[in-house]
């Protein structure tokens, strides 16, 4: 085999361009001009060179169960980025923030119901 790296994340999504707006803002990520399609059918994001770009897909069919994929999003202020999460259209799947082999996280999730977590930058030992 050849040599292999990851190009893209592709996210399933009924509305990609309004996908690409929340995960940027979220990320601090610019829209990638490029949108592929009509109606938008592929919107990507803009991220650092030599790292996997996060790109939206449409697809016809809605979410149906959890993600067996996610993103774990760091934090150095767990409530603060569950609030701006939440500001730009997302919620949080539990109020409560759970604590896991000396992590501290919240699982949340987008406009669309994909699953992502939140999660504390320093570990907690």
């Amino acid at each position: 085999m050849g040599s292999t790296n990851v190009g893209w994340i592709q996210i399933d999504c009924s509305d990609p361009i309004a996908q690409a707006d929340f995960w940027g803002a979220l990320l601090g990520l610019p829209r990638d001009e490029q949108i592929l399609g009509d109606p938008p059918r592929y919107v990507g994001l803009v991220g650092p060179e030599g790292h996997p770009q996060i790109s939206f897909q449409r697809v016809p069919e809605s979410k149906v169960v959890k993600n067996r994929i996610h993103l774990d999003i760091t934090t150095d202020d767990l409530d603060r980025s569950t609030r701006e999460v939440v500001s730009l259209g997302g919620r949080a799947l539990e109020d409560d923030q759970r604590e896991e082999h000396g992590y501290t996280y919240r699982i949340m999730v987008d406009p669309e119901g994909n699953e992502f977590c939140l999660i504390l930058a320093a570990r907690s030992v």
